[in-house]
């Protein structure tokens, strides 16, 4: 599910049967979607009313500090443009 440094961040996007995203910063995202659905413990409470989720997005970022930034600003970004901020954005250093 990507790789990065030991210090890389991944910004994931999952969406639910509810059609509401679940946004976060993840270093497995895999887990962390098998984390929303219930498969493991550790998921947002959010998702448990929507399961199953699935992964619509991830982006690695080069630091953790980068990826809280992407985070930020895809939670920030309207339904409709969430998706798109995930992909294109540039978090500043």
């Amino acid at each position: 599910t990507g790789r990065g440094g030991m210090n890389s961040g991944k910004v994931y996007l999952v969406g639910g049967a509810g059609c509401a995203y679940e946004c976060g910063v993840a270093k497995d995202v895999d887990r962390r979607q098998a984390q929303h659905n219930g498969l493991e413990a550790g998921g947002a409470k959010d998702t448990r009313s929507r399961r199953p989720v699935k992964l619509l997005a991830f982006r690695v970022c080069r630091d953790k500090s980068r990826a809280y930034r992407l985070e930020y600003a895809v939670k920030a970004a309207p339904r409709e443009k969430k998706l798109d901020v995930l992909r294109t954005h540039e978090p500043k250093a």
